[in-house]
């Protein structure tokens, strides 16, 4: 159908044509002016309180308990059952987070602006490995340490970016990709290069060394730093390509614990979504899939642009971590969502594929045609809040979504 076509590569050239910088980080409420007090945004599409899974009720305790709504956890529990809290997903505010994806006013948040098309995405800064709060981690040493993010190293970040003319992005990207990282489960590439870029402004505009050298060492001591630089980019470079009339490209996927949802270009910012999947992977000593959430988090945007699982044949490291065989197998994944997409980004290659572009466009219509849904790369969180990180695995996308969204899209285009 030529619509649908014509559509398609309009939408495939506005995500090729993006220009994604990193260029600030600031306050939430600055960045985001709808995101009023009591206000939480969180991961995947609209979920509420009783329908929460574990790890998304612990976070929403801590970060009330952070932002000084509640007491403590027991008090902050109350509250969110009481309705005290208005909960929003990430995507309807121009944002992202990971896994849980708490974002309320008082955080800070990176902002990536797309310069080839004027607008802006945020995401607040990765807190580091261990327990934390978007795995559902809410006890003091995860408080102290957002109020470290908030009070210290947030505002450095903000000077240091502000001091240049940003950070570009897609260039990076294609350096990381060529050095082993698929930008999901691995991200150390992409985080050495980050720290080497923001080092000399860090430096110039730092008011002590002691707050220099602990900002340098918390960047160079987190692998997963420039995940939430990533998913900010995917969130900037996938709006544009919104509302595209006849578009039957996908512009977000996302999941909250409970449900998985997407979003088509041609369909607006309707969700369609299905039952969350479990991840299949590796598990932390001490834990097995007894332990484990169904799977959650913002971060599938960066698969909606070819990174992520469909960039797992520039990291066959990442097959072995996330038990999806060996690291041979790696290309397959990669190779398997190229049946699925509308075509490659020829700036993000891959190296050991011969050079090929990473598969890019999720086409509904060929995910339903040949039955593959989108293969993720994920973090594995435990079950019940307060406990973090268990694991790390790889997940597809229920195929429910991409049936109930490609019978509305082709309601909106006339075809029966």
């Amino acid at each position: 159908m030529q619509r649908i076509d014509d559509a398609n590569r309009q939408a495939m050239d506005r995500i090729l044509s993006a220009d994604p910088v990193l260029v600030d980080v600031i306050p939430a409420a600055e960045a985001i002016p709808t995101l009023q007090d009591r206000m939480i945004l969180h991961a995947g599409p609209p979920v509420d309180w009783e329908r929460m899974c574990g790890p998304m009720r612990g976070a929403v305790a801590g970060i009330a308990v952070f932002e000084g709504w509640a007491a403590d956890l027991q008090e902050a529990e109350a509250m969110a059952g009481a309705g005290a809290f208005d909960f929003q997903p990430n995507h309807h505010f121009d944002a992202v987070g990971p896994m849980t994806g708490m974002t309320t006013a008082g955080q800070w948040v990176m902002v990536v602006e797309n310069r080839r098309f004027g607008n802006r995405a945020y995401c607040t800064i990765n807190e580091g490995l261990g327990k934390v709060m978007r795995f559902g981690g809410n006890d003091a040493e995860v408080l102290d340490r957002l109020r470290w993010l908030r009070d210290s190293f947030g505002p450095a970040m903000g000077r240091a970016l502000r001091s240049g003319d940003g950070v570009p992005l897609k260039s990076l990207v294609a350096r990381g990709l060529s050095m082993g990282d698929e930008m999901h489960q691995r991200n150390v590439a992409c985080t050495g290069l980050m720290l080497r870029a923001l080092a000399p402004a860090l430096a110039a505009t730092a008011d002590d060394t002691a707050g220099l050298s602990k900002a340098l060492a918390f960047i160079g001591g987190n692998d997963q730093f420039f995940l939430n630089i990533a998913m900010t980019m995917g969130k900037a470079i996938m709006d544009p390509v919104r509302g595209i009339d006849g578009s039957s490209l996908v512009t977000a996927m996302s999941r909250n614990g409970t449900d998985f949802g997407i979003r088509v270009s041609g369909t607006g910012d309707t969700w369609f979504t299905a039952p969350v999947e479990m991840p299949e992977g590796l598990y932390f000593p001490g834990f097995t899939e007894a332990d484990a959430n169904p799977d959650m988090g913002d971060s599938t945007i960066v698969e909606t642009i070819g990174l992520g699982g469909f960039a797992m044949g520039a990291a066959p490291a990442v097959a072995g971590f996330v038990g999806a065989g060996s690291a041979s197998d790696a290309a397959n994944f990669t190779r398997a969502m190229g049946e699925i997409t509308y075509g490659d980004n020829p700036e993000w290659s891959i190296p050991g594929l011969d050079y090929l572009g990473v598969p890019t466009g999720i086409d509904i219509r060929l995910v339903v045609e040949t039955g593959l849904a989108p293969t993720i790369n994920t973090g594995i969180a435990h079950r019940e809040p307060g406990i973090g990180q268990v694991g790390a695995g790889v997940v597809r996308a229920p195929m429910a979504c991409f049936e109930a969204a490609l019978q509305a899209f082709a309601a909106s285009v006339g075809v029966a």
